[in-house]
């Protein structure tokens, strides 16, 4: 969609956060673009038709200037909020540095990943200055602007009445002045209007029915309920006072209490709604990860059929979806070469046989050229399926050497050579690089061939082309295999002229198009389908393209053994999804064992002609790399890649987990225990409230999915009730949707997804579970395109567990904090003891489980030494000696240096100690378990007994009865016997862990001791001597 008028005299402006491009005509509205919307700003009015952007008339008008052509002036801005339908709007400045000068500004504000996830109250902040921007022609804001904000759940007389109590102008054609509608009045209204009972709930909760939360309060509820237990002490500290008086200082707007360090509910509210209670580690956006790792170690953010914009068969193709999506960050993007069968012979991209229109293969190379690296530095890969002849195969190479010039890989990198058992280079070697992933000729083919072509003795006649129709169907092939026609030849489709029409689309050189007719009848449609025959991808490659083939060599998938055996990294293959499920059942560990050495890639099967997704999740469990989806269409596959590959900067490449990289782990896609080294989880997740999910009176509810192995896989189960006529801030209260074991975290993603009550998707988002934070959070909604919604969120509470097996509770907090536990039980004997009760008359019953104590860990590294020993001023005169305290000894490089060898010594102890623990629990539960277990069999076997003895009035349901009792209270004995045996281990070692840590703190100490004692001494001389120089002078 372009801009259909055009506007004179306008100016322009940005907001001082970089939010929105606003523009105003003289006696015209004001008008808004959301700069988190625009993906790209090119040079120069690039209209698909000339007349869109000016007619004659305007033309001469601006061209009358003498500033220069328009074209040098102008700049086109591109904003979408899906793949494949954009906005584009064109600026013509005054003069060629203005409009350079603007483009900058712009592009300087795009691909902000921080600009998506902004916290509510930074979403507020931005819909008040849309109001504030969006004036009417008098410079003013019209109040209908301020009562659309509130439609979907309040009456206008509402709003009115609430402007009226903030003396604000309050008739429904009002105007207000916009220095008097401050933030600050914006947010009173909001509070009016829809005011928070689930957060005033809970502030109520926490402080006992007072007016204000208290220090201490504020550090019990950041800890306990705030913080998942998991984390590491250390690098997750406990909230102390000074972090709670530090936000209390922030967030609280009434200076009374901030001087008595209280925070009231409008404080609470702030904190809650802003950026430091997000509901992921905000880092997990920026780029965190390892990308100094192989590149098969990385998912790889992938598209199908880049140049689709719709179905697979009769679909458009487009140049500027390859824009899109490599500016949506994906790094792999299809392109289907064929021969051209124009005058020109220019190679075309286009989807075979399947009647969908072309794009020009050159355009689609200048259009990759422009955008690869806006978005991302990191590689991209280019996947080509080669149909072309060896003389249209030489312009592919041409055009990609002329036109990516540096930036294309012709030759692999010094460090990682194409040999046998050789590592993939990594993605940071690979930075702002494209590499073709095509078939390769065999070294000496290629090489006796490129001589040849050099010396103009190669020949490009068209040649009768070989194809593979199995190498095609795991290969190259990448829309399915059919049988072949009676004569062998692939058919063409056949259509009834008079039942047909067209309206294809085809892009030139300049982007410009040219209509055509192509619909087709339901019944043609399938009965082309029925004829298509898939035309394999040629294997006579040419030796130019063949030699800018390197570190993505296509062959042909011979099994996971002769994989191994090869060892040959470069090496990949294509599985359409049907195969790969097919190797997934037979062979799940075989295949995440060939993904941690070279790469594979996965395609949509045939039978998708809708271009719908299959469902990703499986592919990443096995750790395929290249997981390639159609990307213009929105549906759940496509909003959990989007999700997924959000973290990391959202530059394409993630980094797959240590077990699915390190050679010596053997991991099944579809384990359904804990995996070695990794600690499952239980999640809670409760849905409280929802704020703006409609701007109508719709009825909305929620669902929350898990998507992980699939055992941890969780769909269409957990729901809320649906909140009638109200989609302004409906309150779901539900009680919390228990995830009770989730295998693998590291895989899994959380996804929330609002509805209407026609079943309508509202919004959604997809959190995966590493980096997902817990305690009430606010989650922030997506279109189902994944583009950011502006005020729609969902107010959960989130609870992050280690994952206890039913009847263990009390068991492991025993494990836990074995010294605790025993030192309860012998203070509360001894005291029993003192009133004269005797140890022998306690029976042993079930210990009720507790809270545990937590404690913060404040660790202080050593300062760095500001201060030497040195005696001379800077005037080289002595100077009189200075008093030497331990302190200014302990600031010193030897002393320090020793404090950091110790604590990296102690360090490694504890880690040590800390293994040897898990190691003991985990055998220790893994006892219990199998002894449980065997008891429920047991167990369930005596009451089925029991149960069909009563029915038939038997004699023997005494005996049974009395039999169930005797072996409930026989597991009893032996379960309390087992714990205290395994508590008594536990003790054990964590005493002997104890006095290991003692005797090496106490090595420490006589190392500090030495340390000081020489600094000391060295300090003495110096001072002596400085004394001496003294006397002497």
């Amino acid at each position: 969609q372009e801009s259909s008028s055009v506007e004179f005299n306008c100016t322009f402006k940005t907001d001082e956060y970089g939010f929105f491009l606003y523009w105003k005509a003289e006696g015209k509205e004001g008008q808004v673009l959301e700069i988190s919307t625009v993906n790209d700003v090119r040079p120069g009015a690039q209209a698909k038709d000339g007349k869109v952007l000016l007619d004659d008339k305007s033309i001469e008008e601006l061209e009358s200037d003498d500033k220069g052509p328009i074209d040098d002036r102008s700049i086109t801005v591109v904003s979408a909020e899906d793949m494949v339908n954009l906005s584009i709007m064109y600026m013509v400045a005054d003069d060629a540095k203005t409009a350079m000068t603007w483009r900058e500004g712009i592009r300087g504000l795009l691909h902000n990943y921080k600009a998506n996830n902004v916290c509510p109250m930074t979403q507020f902040q931005k819909h008040w200055m849309r109001l504030s921007l969006q004036v009417s022609p008098s410079g003013k804001i019209p109040v209908r602007s301020i009562t659309r904000t509130f439609a979907s759940g309040k009456t206008e007389k509402m709003v009115f009445q609430s402007l009226k109590d903030l003396g604000l102008p309050n008739g429904k054609n009002d105007e207000i002045e916009p220095a008097d509608f401050t933030f600050e009045k914006f947010f009173e209204l909001y509070k009016k209007i829809c005011p928070r009972t689930d957060i005033d709930d809970l502030f109520h909760k926490l402080n006992g029915g007072k007016e204000y939360l208290t220090v201490d309060q504020i550090i019990k509820f950041l800890n306990e309920q705030q913080r998942d237990p998991r984390l590491n002490e250390i690098l997750f500290p406990f909230f102390d006072r000074k972090r709670v008086v530090a936000l209390i200082q922030k967030y609280e707007v009434d200076p009374e209490f901030t001087k008595k360090e209280w925070m009231s509910v409008e404080g609470f509210t702030r904190y809650l709604m802003s950026d430091e209670n997000a509901p992921v580690f905000l880092d997990r956006l920026e780029e965190y990860q390892d990308m100094d790792q192989p590149l098969c170690h990385y998912y790889i953010n992938s598209s199908h059929n880049t140049y689709l914009t719709g179905r697979q068969f009769g679909g458009k193709s487009s140049v500027e979806i390859y824009r899109q999506v490599l500016l949506a960050g994906c790094r792999c993007v299809e392109l289907d070469c064929w021969d051209g069968k124009g005058e020109d012979q220019e190679p075309i991209i286009t989807h075979g046989k399947a009647m969908c229109t072309d794009v020009l293969f050159k355009d689609v190379i200048h259009a990759i050229a422009e955008t690869a690296f806006e978005a991302s530095d990191y590689p991209v890969i280019l996947s080509f399926e080669n149909h072309c002849c060896k003389a249209q195969q030489y312009k592919l190479a041409k055009y990609c050497d002329e036109i990516f010039g540096d930036l294309l890989l012709k030759e692999p990198l010094e460090d990682y050579v194409l040999e046998e058992g050789k590592d993939l280079p990594p993605p940071n070697a690979l930075k702002r690089k494209i590499l073709i992933k095509n078939k390769r000729l065999k070294p000496e083919m290629e090489k006796k061939q490129l001589e040849l072509f050099w010396k103009g003795e190669g020949n490009l006649e068209v040649e009768e082309e070989e194809h593979s129709e199995s190498e095609c169907f795991l290969l190259s092939g990448e829309n399915g295999v059919s049988s072949p026609s009676e004569d062998g030849n692939p058919q063409e489709f056949k259509f009834n002229k008079s039942n047909s029409s067209s309206d294809i689309q085809e892009e030139g050189k300049n982007g410009s198009l040219k209509n055509k007719k192509v619909e087709m009848l339901e019944e043609e449609q399938a009965m082309a389908m029925a004829q298509y025959q898939y035309q394999g991808a040629t294997t006579n490659v040419h030796p130019w393209l063949s030699s800018m083939v390197n570190y993505a060599q296509p062959v042909k998938f011979a099994g996971f053994d002769v994989a191994e055996d090869r060892n040959i990294h470069h090496n990949m293959s294509s599985f359409n999804e049907s195969a790969c499920l097919g190797y997934l059942k037979t062979s799940a560990i075989e295949f995440v064992n060939y993904n941690k050495r070279q790469m594979s890639r996965i395609y949509p099967k045939g039978a998708r002609v809708d271009s719908s997704n299959y469902m990703p999740q499986i592919f990443w469990n096995a750790g395929c790399q290249m997981v390639a989806l159609n990307y213009q269409t929105p549906d759940l596959s496509m909003q959990l890649n989007q999700g997924k590959f959000e973290y990391n900067g959202k530059c394409g490449y993630l980094l797959k987990p240590e077990f699915m990289r390190r050679p010596d782990k053997t991991f099944d896609p579809f384990a359904e225990s804990p995996v070695d080294g990794v600690i499952a989880a239980t999640i809670e997740v409760e849905v409280i409230s929802g704020q703006f999910l409609s701007d109508k009176k719709v009825g909305t509810y929620v669902e929350v999915e898990m998507y992980g192995l699939p055992t941890d896989t969780i769909r269409k189960e957990f729901k809320t009730k649906t909140i009638p006529a109200n989609g302004l801030n409906p309150q779901y209260n539900e009680e919390p949707f228990v995830f009770r074991k989730v295998v693998l975290p590291d895989l899994a993603t959380l996804r929330f997804a609002v509805y209407d009550e026609n079943n309508k998707l509202i919004g959604q988002r997809v959190l995966p579970l590493d980096g997902l934070q817990a305690g009430y959070r606010h989650v922030g909604l997506r279109t189902e395109s994944n583009f950011p919604m502006s005020l729609p969120c969902l107010f959960c509470n989130i609870n992050l567990m280690t994952y206890v097996p039913d009847g263990l509770g009390e068991f492991v907090d025993a494990l836990n904090n074995p010294m605790q536990y025993l030192s309860q039980l012998e203070k509360r004997a001894m005291a029993m003891k003192a009133m004269g009760i005797d140890e022998k008359d306690i029976a042993d019953v079930p210990a009720s489980s507790g809270k545990k104590d937590k404690k913060a860990a404040n660790g202080k590294s050593p300062a760095t030494p500001s201060s030497s020993l040195g005696v001379d001023g800077k005037d080289g005169k002595a100077k009189t000696p200075t008093k030497v305290s331990i302190e200014s000894l302990k600031q010193e490089k030897q002393y320090i240096k020793l404090i950091k060898k110790q604590t990296k010594e102690m360090n490694g102890l504890k880690k040590r100690h800390d293994k040897e623990k898990a190691v003991m629990q985990k055998a220790q539960s893994s006892v219990v378990d199998k002894m449980v277990a065997a008891h429920q069999k047991e167990k369930q076997s005596v009451e089925k007994n029991l149960e069909k003895a009563k029915k038939k009035n038997g004699t023997n349901a005494a005996e049974l009865e009395s039999k169930l009792k005797s072996l409930v209270e026989n597991h009893d004995a032996k379960v309390k016997e087992i714990v205290a045996t395994q508590t008594k281990d536990f003790s054990e070692l964590v005493a002997k862990c104890s006095k290991e840590e003692h005797e090496v703190k106490e090595g420490h100490f006589k190392q500090q001791c030495d340390v000081l004692k020489q600094l000391m001494k060295v300090a003495h001389e110096q001072q002596t001597k400085q004394i001496t120089t003294i006397h002497e002078k």
